[in-house]
């Protein structure tokens, strides 16, 4: 069972340009989640909490 996303899958759901940007979003959405106390994966995002962000991004292999 898969239970993060990767920079690369991040960008192509969000239809992003460059792998930077995709990293920089990851990062914003790790900080909010370490600051709620949680562990974080760095250059990674949980899907449960990355989905709560981005309600209307369909889940990857769901399409």
């Amino acid at each position: 069972m898969k239970h993060f996303y990767t920079s690369k899958e991040v960008k192509d759901m969000l239809g992003l340009n460059t792998l930077r940007t995709a990293q920089l979003r990851i990062q914003s959405l790790n900080e909010e989640l370490s600051s709620r106390g949680y562990w974080i994966e760095r250059g990674k995002v949980p899907i449960k909490f990355f989905h709560e962000k981005y309600p209307y991004v369909e889940k990857e292999g769901s399409a």
